[in-house]
Formats: structure tokens, C-alpha cells, sequence
């Protein structure tokens, strides 16, 4: 803690220099100002810049998620750009693309910021240059009803072979009126590209990947083949609900609909805030059934391209204080869950819930495994390849057709994307 005072007080005294310029006001756009945990951490970053850059002011814009990156986009290409660039992970590679972000190397390098470890930094290397810098990495957890397993004399299941027995032991007609009550698990089936997110699930115990490590489609190989077979057998024999989006299979599971859902550790607090008093002793969070646990870089922050080097350098400013190590363990402590920069959980906050060690561990075996939702050479299609994937799915399962013929397919329509 004091070497992280020390660093605070150092940081405070440096970028409080750089304030002698003309008073300015950086735009600041994003979808997290308005909740309850991101909220509170944006309004700490922004106080500490206009602490050290006495003048100037940070002036944020809450915009809806569903509305974010059509507005970054509009925004950008009519030459207008925010000055701090928040996107999502899975958003930014078409900006970059079209040249609108600033390649970090040289502001990193000067700053001497270590990224060595920083969880889910990888993602932001775009054509061998840092286009960004990764604010967000998390790793899928699996929450479970405890007292179903119990009642079907289950242990938590590990591995495909412990989950798809137990999905098939759970999934019941409790009142016998043929309508299925209660289902092993839940996943995201409605089209977007949570699809492929929870489908990644199966792909990486398979032993699979979306690509190969040189970005090419990687579909029709043995490991996606299996993966393919699990993830059409959950769906074929109804042990899933149908066409629900992750949101309405985390409700199911609050409500003892769904007794297993594998997702991000955010449901610890759709948990906390959804399910009855009732159920909540019932729910608990634990390990992924699959190693690695899927695993993804979240929400990035850069710099536009386009804009004066002054103000590049007070928005560099305001991405140092957020990346520091004052504001990264503050991040672990609000957000509740860790922050990308090594060493920024303490033990205080480790200790101040059961689930925050799990939800530790979970992103550290992900980040050591280099997994991220975002495939390698099809960054800018990812939605595409949600929508692909999706419908040869459902062709798969209408048709009755085998998971091989599906992977051929899926292999040949991906490709032709690149």
C-alpha cells in the first residue's frame, strides 16, 4: 500500500505539469457512467484528472449500450470523434481499421507503463501496433442450485462427461403435464453474439478454437467437431430452454428454472439483487465445469487519431491515471471484479467476498491461456460469425444433420469471410 501511495503521490506531482496548457474539455463517452459499480470508478478517474490538471474538466456522456457503437461510429466518421475513446473489446478493431485510433507504442514506452501480465492486453495489437489499452478482462464462472444437485445425488460436475449427466438427471417435469419445469442448464440461443460466447464454453474443452493461431478458420478440425456434437446435444434433447437470450437463462436460474448457468461473474450480483430470499441459499458460485474457463477482454480505452497533440497528451493523462495502480485497485474494489493489472486485488478485497477468490482464479487460468471471445483474423466479423455459426446450428438440428457435415459447412461460409 505505501508503494502504491508513493506511485499516486508521483503520478499526482507529474501529470500536475502538464496542466499549465490552455484549460480544455475532453469529451468522454460511455455506456457505464449510470451503473452501480463502473459508475462510481469513472467519476474517481475523472476527479483524480481534474485534480492534477487544475482547468481543465472531463465532460462524460452516458450512452445506451445498444446505441454505443453506432454513435462512436457516426461520430468518428463525421470527423468529430470523443476525445477519450471507450469502446467495447469486441468493437473497437473497425476503428482501428480505418485508422482513427492512435498506436499507443510510443506513449506507453515513454511512459513507461509495464504491460507485462496486464490481463486480455493482447487483443489490443492491431497490425503489430497497441491500439488500446485493455480496462476490462473477466473469466466464466458456473453458478449452481445446490439443492437440486443434492436432491439428484450429484456432486458439481467437472468436465463434459460429470456435466452432460448431470444436465440430463436435472432437467425435469416436476408436475408430469409434459411441459419440462426445471432444466439442467441455460444458454444463450437467441441470435447476437453471445451465441458463439457461450458456445466457446464447448469449444475450448473440446480442445478447440474458432481460428488457428494465424487467424485462419479452424471449423472443420476433430476438437470443433465434438464441440459442435455437445453443444446440438444440449439443445436437441431439450435440456436447455429455447431461444433464450443469457439474460433470461440468469433469471431462470435466480428462480430455480435453470440449475446450472455458466457466465461471467456478474450473476453473483444478478444473485444478490434478483433471487428470493428464499432461493438464495440455494445458489452458489463455483469453478467452470471446463479448463480453460472462457475468458475476454471487456471494455478498452485509446486515443483518436485526429485530434492535437495537446489534447492527445491530457487524454494520455487521464488514460494513465485510470491505468494506475491507485485507480486499478480501486477498480477491483467497487467493480467487484479484478482489473486487468497484475497485483491490483488486495487482500482486503479477496477477503471481502466468499466468490471474489474463484472469480480471481477463473480470469488468471483464462489469461495464462490466452483465451479471449474475440477470434484471432476475425476480429471486424464477429458478429457475422455469430450469425453463421447460429444458423447452421438450427439447420443442423432441423435437418438432422451430423456434426461433421455442419463443421464442413460452418468451415466453407467462415472462410469466405476472410
Amino acid at each position: 500500500m505505501q508503494k502504491t501511495m508513493i506511485a499516486s503521490a508521483a503520478l499526482t506531482l507529474l501529470l500536475a505539469t502538464t496542466s499549465l496548457a490552455q484549460a480544455e474539455t475532453l469529451k468522454f463517452l460511455t455506456w457505464q457512467l449510470t451503473e452501480d459499480t463502473y459508475g462510481p470508478w469513472w467519476e474517481a478517474v475523472i476527479a483524480k484528472f481534474e485534480e492534477t490538471h487544475p482547468g481543465d474538466t472531463v465532460e462524460a456522456t452516458q450512452i445506451a449500450r445498444q446505441d454505443f457503437a453506432d454513435t462512436m461510429m457516426t461520430q468518428f466518421a463525421g470527423g468529430s470523434p470523443p476525445d477519450i475513446v471507450h469502446l467495447a473489446s469486441f468493437e473497437y478493431q473497425p476503428f482501428a481499421a480505418n485508422g482513427w485510433l492512435e498506436d499507443l507504442g510510443p506513449w506507453i514506452e515513454k511512459a513507461g507503463l509495464d504491460l507485462d501480465g496486464w490481463a486480455g492486453q493482447n487483443l489490443c495489437t492491431w497490425e503489430a501496433t497497441t491500439r488500446c489499452i485493455n480496462l476490462q478482462y473477466f473469466a466464466y464462472i458456473m453458478g449452481v442450485n445446490t439443492a437440486l444437485l443434492e436432491e439428484a445425488g450429484l456432486d458439481v460436475p467437472k468436465g463434459w462427461d460429470e456435466f452432460i449427466a448431470a444436465a440430463r438427471a436435472l432437467t425435469k417435469d416436476v408436475d408430469g403435464d409434459g411441459i419440462t419445469d426445471i432444466y439442467g442448464t441455460g444458454l444463450h440461443l437467441a441470435s447476437g453474439n453471445n451465441y458463439i460466447n457461450d458456445m466457446l464454453n464447448f469449444v475450448l474443452d473440446a480442445g478447440g478454437s474458432w481460428t488457428t493461431p494465424d487467424g485462419k478458420p479452424a471449423f472443420d478440425t476433430p476438437e470443433m467437431v465434438v464441440a459442435i456434437d455437445h453443444w446440438a446435444t444440449l439443445i436437441r434433447e431439450g435440456l436447455v430452454p429455447a431461444d433464450t437470450t443469457g439474460g433470461d437463462a440468469r433469471q431462470l436460474f435466480v428462480e430455480g428454472k435453470v440449475a446450472m448457468r455458466i457466465e461471467n461473474p456478474g450473476l453473483a450480483g444478478v444473485i444478490e439483487t434478483s433471487a428470493s430470499e428464499e432461493m438464495k441459499p440455494n445458489l452458489t458460485l463455483v469453478a467452470s465445469p471446463f479448463d480453460p474457463p472462457v475468458g475476454g477482454a471487456s471494455a478498452i480505452i485509446g486515443i483518436p487519431s485526429e485530434i492535437p497533440d495537446e489534447r492527445k497528451q491530457k487524454v494520455w493523462d487521464f488514460i494513465a491515471i485510470a491505468t494506475s495502480p491507485e485507480m486499478q485497485e480501486l477498480f477491483s474494489e467497487i467493480v467487484g471484479a479484478p482489473a486487468p493489472r497484475p497485483g491490483s486485488v488486495t487482500e482486503a478485497v479477496l477477503a471481502s467476498t466468499p466468490e471474489y477468490g474463484l472469480v480471481v482464479e477463473a480470469m488468471e487460468k483464462a489469461a495464462a491461456a490466452g483465451v479471449d471471445r474475440v477470434p484471432v483474423g476475425l476480429e471486424t466479423h464477429y458478429n457475422e460469425l455469430a450469425s453463421i455459426v447460429r444458423e447452421e446450428i438450427q439447420r443442423m438440428i432441423i435437418e438432422n444433420r451430423t456434426a461433421e457435415d455442419t463443421a464442413a459447412v460452418l468451415q466453407e461460409r467462415v472462410s469466405a469471410l476472410q
